[in-house]
């Protein structure tokens, strides 16, 4: 029996999460992310809304990695989207999202390749290797997800579906923590 404990079973607050982050390295991010429960009540104070669009909360960005909080209405979806060569981890605070990944074809046609649904603490990982991607939340309810990217992202591509074609977009946030 391994005598040395685990510390990713020790992660409970946010102050945790972001600790074990900044200590660790990316290849230690999907263990991470995946080992902690978070109580609902830990993102009141990022939290923002709007009924027009889901928002985009800023609780770290750093050079290593970018955390934020996605605040959803019932029914927000993003674009279809990359990551600019990133990795990204989403977790589900509460809500359920679903997630469709595409894949582009020769003829530069997206393709759906799957289609999933996640729920409180299950987490996605993409990366653009693996095609593009939309969630939606497809809740009845306000729902949240946090969104952990290694390294941080400033921009990405999303497919403009009057002109069904990819354009660049800079991304921002709604807050910042």
């Amino acid at each position: 029996m391994n005598s040395k404990k685990d510390s990713t079973s020790e992660l409970k607050t946010l102050n945790d999460l972001i600790t074990a982050l900044s200590e660790g390295e990316r290849t230690t991010y999907n263990n991470i992310i995946h080992s902690i429960i978070f109580q609902e009540n830990t993102f009141e104070n990022y939290a923002s809304w709007s009924n027009d669009c889901y928002t985009r909360n800023c609780i770290v960005n750093n050079d290593n990695f970018e955390i934020i909080l996605i605040c959803w209405c019932e029914g927000h979806v993003t674009p279809i989207h990359d990551h600019d060569g990133e990795e990204c981890w989403v977790k589900v605070i509460n809500g359920e999202f679903k997630e469709t990944i595409y894949k582009e074809d020769e003829k530069g046609e997206l393709n759906i390749l799957k289609t999933s649904i996640s729920k409180p603490n299950e987490v996605t990982y993409m990366k653009d290797f693996m095609g593009f991607h939309r969630l939606e939340n497809v809740s009845n309810k306000r729902s949240m997800s946090l969104h952990l990217y290694a390294k941080p992202i400033r921009k990405c591509r999303i497919f403009d579906e009057k002109s069904k074609a990819f354009v660049n977009k800079d991304l921002g946030y709604d807050t910042i923590a």
